[in-house]
């Protein structure tokens, strides 16, 4: 079982950026397929990025294509989610997540390691 640390939330203003990093332990991590997801209070935990074992293929949810860029780098056990022009409603807890699987998936059900979460609110 993975052990996952966020970091790199905090207050952004509308408009700007911000980078996420996300370290993992506790096991091969370059067999991992890997997750971001927010949840907003009160919604639901929603997909946001994921990114293959070597890094070569990624999936964006629709609502952040063409703002968001996920990277991984094995040799650091690190994997990241920027995201740009951030927007007031993206406020919420932005979660790293690791999954066994080969193929990249949308659904929580398929990770299985999850980090506590790095709250980013953004502010207009």
């Amino acid at each position: 079982q993975l052990q996952l640390v966020e970091s790199g939330g905090g207050l952004v203003q509308a408009g700007d950026s911000v980078r996420l990093s996300c370290v993992a332990s506790g096991g091969t991590f370059n067999t991992y397929i890997f997750g971001w997801f927010r949840q907003a209070p009160g919604k639901e935990r929603d997909f946001v990025a994921s990114i293959s074992w070597q890094g070569g293929g990624t999936m964006y949810a629709d609502s952040v294509k063409g703002r968001a860029t996920i990277s991984r780098n094995n040799a650091e056990n690190t994997v990241w989610l920027h995201m740009s022009r951030l927007k007031s409603d993206e406020t919420a807890v932005y979660y790293c997540a690791a999954g066994t699987g080969v193929e990249l998936t949308q659904q929580l059900k398929h990770y299985a390691d999850w980090g506590q979460g790095t709250q980013v609110t953004v502010f207009s």
